[in-house]
């Protein structure tokens, strides 16, 4: 004789469905944090990214000036000081380029973790919403009066 399926209780059911609340609940509070944590890394992120940029701005300009000197009197100090500022150059260079890499990446997990955020919190406001509706207290009918024969 087959085996008869069973039938879901109530209280499972209600288990099941404030479970479900819970761990809704619990992912929108778990991406709000990494919504907040990876935005204030952005910010460190792109003010590095300006440091570095005007760091690099700096060294062209200096760069220029002393190829300017250079071709004027070529001397050691002058060469020296030519070599170690197209090294520095050339670091900085390798430094944006890994913090650029850095910031891409942190860019892409941000709006993956704002849709995410959007989505949870939208359904709980929407189920919380359900939930106010569905557990209104039944209005009570009154009686109505019975009219006063005129005699």
């Amino acid at each position: 004789m087959p085996k008869a399926k069973s039938v879901a209780k109530s209280s499972a059911v209600e288990k099941a469905i404030s479970g479900a609340m819970a761990a809704l609940a619990d992912a929108c509070a778990a991406s709000d944090k990494a919504v907040a944590s990876r935005a204030k890394d952005a910010k460190k992120m792109s003010a590095e990214g300006k440091r570095l940029s005007k760091k690099r701005a700096t060294l062209a300009k200096r760069k220029k000036a002393t190829a300017k000197k250079l071709k004027k009197s070529p001397d050691a100090a002058t060469k020296k000081l030519l070599a170690s500022t197209v090294k520095e150059i050339a670091a900085i260079g390798k430094l944006a380029a890994k913090s650029k890499a850095e910031k891409a990446a942190n860019a892409a997990e941000l709006a993956g973790l704002k849709t995410s955020l959007k989505q949870a919190s939208t359904y709980l406001k929407v189920i919380e919403k359900a939930d106010k509706v569905l557990n209104k207290p039944k209005k009570k009918k009154r009686r109505k009066k019975k009219a006063k024969k005129a005699a």
